[in-house]
């Protein structure tokens, strides 16, 4: 149980530092594009924001799946 715990938060905390970094970043990006999701529009935002976000997700995904996984200890 502690190793999920653990895993959680370090893959949490990861995907936040990477988050903190690429918002910093993306702010001087001058190519900006608008998605369009269906229900309607995004704020113009730059290219490298919506790959780096998607790669944010990856790793915060990626560690909770694999902390879902992990084998249970026994006593």
């Amino acid at each position: 149980m502690l190793q999920r715990l653990r895993l959680v938060i370090l893959s949490g905390g990861g995907a936040g530092l990477l988050l903190l970094v690429l918002c910093l970043g993306a702010q001087n990006l001058k190519e900006r594009r608008v998605l369009n999701l269906g229900i309607g529009k995004t704020a113009p935002l730059p290219t490298g924001f919506i790959v780096g976000v998607s790669a944010v997700l990856g790793v915060l995904s990626g560690g909770s799946v694999a902390a879902v996984v992990l084998p249970q200890e026994r006593d």
